[in-house]
């Protein structure tokens, strides 16, 4: 009489085929990461030396406008200026400048950390 397999028998006879199958599946996942994962590393470094070239360009640029407006600040430069558009300016006479002196706050006014600086500022003149 023939032997009736049983439900073990098959699952003893599929199990190398399932081990074998879920180790091709590790690996290939594994492979696929790998390649993926290096690719996004060459693509971040492509883009910082895009970005550092970048830096490097406005570096440059801030330095060159910088330069720029330090000659344009320069006295020499000011007096051409106002020279080119006619606008009759010119060094002040020391009658045009004056000064003011700033009222002194009454000592009842004041609180006593501003009196003993009027005590010393007294001192001192």
């Amino acid at each position: 009489m023939a032997k009736i397999r049983t439900s073990q028998a098959v699952a003893i006879r599929f199990a190398p085929a399932l081990k074998a199958a879920f180790l091709c599946l590790v690996i290939t996942g594994s492979a696929v990461g790998y390649v993926w994962q290096k690719g996004e590393i060459d693509h971040l470094g492509q883009d910082k030396h895009r970005r550092e070239l970048q830096l490097q360009q406005v570096t440059l640029n801030n330095q060159r406008m910088t330069d720029q407006i330090a000659i344009l600040h320069s006295p020499v430069m000011l007096d051409q200026r106002v020279k080119q558009l006619n606008l009759g300016l010119g060094p002040l006479v020391p009658g045009q400048v004056v000064r003011l002196v700033e009222p002194a706050l009454p000592v009842a006014a004041m609180g006593i950390g501003e009196r003993q600086l009027a005590e010393r500022m007294d001192v001192n003149n």
